[in-house]
């Protein structure tokens, strides 16, 4: 009995022009272009390992030590096609195994709570399309692989690619122009940081999916967002990312947010991912950039409440002077930093309490539940971790 399998890990992506709404439901063709910036997988980053078998009866599926559901229609499009690839291989190759038309186990595991905001299915979907892309040893570029990922979920195509992605919308009716593709890698923009925010790891009200339905149909809003303000965004987003302006990238992030969130507010009915705690965030970076006579920090939020903070590292002892202050009581601060480094930016916002000219809303914190600190990071990546067996079964 030979059994094959693949393992890889695949990112979290957040954007920093949204993605939101489709032109086509079924293939997932988005009304706009987008921008994303990849996360270092040492914080947020699915594992998947798939293997086949000429006796396995079913396809299956196995999430964080659970077994899911493999019958949506956006999972199987992907299985779909993946089969659909190897099986032109075989063709063309007939010593190879036909293992195209075996049946799959696949096995994931996330390092972050899922459905709570944090892009967990970008990260899974593309994770799933690169392990079996792998194992069936697919020569396909990682920008037409991600096609695939896209049908599966649209941001998901992002996180075939570290650094800094684009989305680009296309125009075939197919699909087959909307994809993925390196707008700068992780090397070029290297000091680019994220302190995300956990304001809530609960699911979402409205899903994303359901939520970019109600904003099509309902929102004017929307209409001139997607044909006036993000065309222009992207080439003026992509521009500040080939030339490291961060106060032009993280001007626009935060205007897009905003944007994105607005058009949530003008569907009808009304969505909400923003929460209290969100708004006090979104006013607490603009005070700190106000206090500066610099733009130290830009935030940016999902189809959720959670903050996602872009920074430059050259900055931190800014931006987390104040953030140290306010969120020092939620976990997460001791993964990255010593208590030296802490003591240290404790003292660094005394030295400059006296100065600053707004009130510090101590109650904040209440919000939040953890901090994941993290950076800009690549993309999928080998592994010699498994999470199956040598039977090519779930490990327990």
């Amino acid at each position: 009995m030979t059994v094959y399998t693949a393992t890889t890990t695949a990112p979290v992506n957040i954007a920093t022009l949204k993605y939101w709404g489709k032109r086509d439901k079924t293939l997932n063709l988005p009304t706009n272009s987008s921008i994303s910036v990849t996360l270092s997988q040492d914080d947020l980053r699915t594992l998947t390992s798939v293997s086949t078998c000429e006796t396995f009866t079913q396809d299956k599926l196995f999430l964080n030590g659970h077994q899911e559901s493999l019958e949506s229609e956006r999972t199987q499009m992907c299985l779909k096609d993946l089969r659909s690839l190897r099986r032109a291989l075989e063709e063309s190759d007939p010593s190879l195994p036909k293992i195209s038309e075996w049946k799959l186990q696949i096995v994931s595991e996330n390092n972050f709570p899922t459905a709570a905001g944090l892009a967990s299915s970008a990260a899974g979907f593309s994770a799933l399309v690169v392990a079996i892309s792998k194992l069936y040893k697919l020569p396909q570029s990682m920008s037409e692989i991600s096609k695939i990922a896209r049908k599966g979920s649209g941001s998901a195509c992002r996180s075939l690619f570290g650094g800094y992605v684009a989305w680009e919308m296309g125009d075939e009716l197919d699909g087959s122009d909307s994809k993925a593709v390196e707008v700068a890698p992780l090397e070029h923009w290297s000091n680019m940081k994220a302190a995300i925010l956990v304001v809530s790891a609960d699911k979402k009200d409205t899903p994303s999916t359901s939520g970019m339905q109600t904003t099509v149909k309902t929102s004017d809003l929307f209409q001139w967002r997607i044909k006036e303000v993000v065309p222009k965004r992207f080439e003026e987003m992509k521009a500040a990312i080939i030339a490291k302006d961060f106060t032009t990238f993280a001007d626009l992030t935060m205007k897009d947010s905003n944007s994105f969130h607005a058009t949530c507010l003008d569907s009808f009915p009304p969505i909400f991912y923003l929460n209290d705690t969100s708004k006090k965030i979104i006013k607490l970076i603009h005070s700190i950039n106000e206090f500066y006579g610099e733009t130290v920090a830009a935030y940016t939020f999902d189809a959720g409440p959670n903050a996602v903070i872009y920074y430059l590292e050259e900055n931190e002892d800014k931006v987390f002077g104040f953030l140290y202050k306010l969120f020092q009581n939620v976990e997460g601060w001791d993964s990255k930093f010593t208590s030296e480094r802490l003591s240290a930016l404790a003292s660094a916002f005394n030295d400059l309490k006296q100065s600053v000219p707004f009130p510090l809303d101590e109650d904040i914190q209440k919000g939040v539940s953890r901090i994941i600190l993290t950076q800009v990071g690549p993309g999928p990546q080998d592994t010699e971790e498994s999470l199956v067996d040598a039977n090519g079964n779930p490990k327990i």
